[in-house]
């Protein structure tokens, strides 16, 4: 292989595989000399990958973890194994990583092959995922769309369904995709109304890229995710749970994995805190409070306590006699 740069990805990709090549086994993959793999070796590591070297008579060569992740190869396969999973992710929000999950898919889908979309494309179509929670599920092309204008500052239009049914068409200046209490938002400028608006993503349709470009405007906030805070504690100032968990605030922030900006946990002391949370989503609210593992107390809503006795029968019912 003559041509030096497909011939580094070739070896860089040899190298991704998690083995020891000897220098030998490289250059019969590559057919040319031990002394040019040896030469590709230092372009690689100059590159900034971390290329690990054994001595020996025969000495191999490894990928390491470095300090930076350099590019990734992958095979078709790879890659839409990778795509999918990350769609699941993004469209049912995973407790965790719903936002990077978004970014991830978003670079992906961008440099992927026109064959490789469609292959990922016609597994998502032919899946159905079982899901946990009540949260409502988006669509994963709608959120690429909006995570791709958002990253290159484009007007988006789109259609919009409001809590009471009605239906819009908005012009909007995207900020950023929030996720919060197992719902995404999208924060943006409305042009139309001229002021700040909050879109739930799974109320948005169609959304289209315009490609027109706009400077950023200051948001009325600190950052985002403390806008939409104060927008859903505007729309539900009385929290749907108040409960003192008996664990340290930091601990309970931990356990809670899903803790949204419609959430408020506040020390009490250095053993317990208070715990508020705004979310549409009471039965989530109870399994959260059972999973933390500590005990607790429901000061209101009175509903919650009513659930929370109908699961224990549930268990105890399950459980069987003692």
């Amino acid at each position: 292989m003559t041509d030096t740069p497909a011939r580094l990805l070739s070896l860089l990709s040899l190298l991704q595989t998690p083995r020891e090549w000897p220098g030998s086994e490289l250059a019969d993959r590559l057919q040319v000399s031990p002394r040019t793999i040896r030469r590709d070796i230092d372009r690689l590591r100059d590159l900034g990958y971390p290329v690990e070297a054994t001595m020996g008579p025969v000495g191999g060569y490894r990928l390491v973890a470095g300090t930076a992740m350099p590019p990734l190869l992958l095979d078709d396969e790879e890659a839409v194994a990778i795509a999918v999973g990350l769609r699941a992710a993004a469209g049912h929000a995973v407790v965790g990583i719903e936002e990077a999950s978004v970014r991830a898919l978003g670079k992906l889908l961008q440099v992927l092959p026109a064959r490789l979309r469609h292959r990922v494309a016609t597994l998502d179509r032919a899946t159905l995922p079982l899901l946990s929670g009540d949260g409502p599920t988006v669509d994963p092309e709608d959120l690429t769309v909006l995570a791709g204008a958002v990253a290159n500052r484009e007007r988006l239009r789109f259609a919009y369904r409001a809590g009471d049914g009605a239906k819009t068409r908005r012009q909007v200046e995207p900020d950023r995709l929030v996720s919060a209490g197992r719902r995404w938002y999208l924060v943006g400028f409305d042009l139309d109304r001229d002021d700040w608006r909050l879109f739930r993503v799974d109320r948005i349709g169609e959304p289209f890229a315009t490609g027109a470009r706009f400077t950023p405007r200051p948001l009325p906030a600190e950052d985002a995710a403390a806008y939409v805070a104060s927008k859903l504690r505007r729309q539900s100032p009385t929290p749907t749970l108040d409960a003192t968990l008996q664990l340290p605030a930091d601990e309970a922030r931990h356990r809670m994995g899903g803790y949204g900006e419609a959430d408020e946990i506040e020390p009490i002391d250095e053993h317990s805190c208070r715990f508020r949370s705004r979310t549409d989503a009471p039965d989530w609210l109870a399994v959260r409070l059972l999973m933390l593992g500590c005990d607790f107390e429901v000061h209101s809503p009175p509903e919650m306590r009513t659930r929370l006795r109908a699961l224990a029968s549930r268990a105890t019912h399950a459980a069987g006699p003692a």
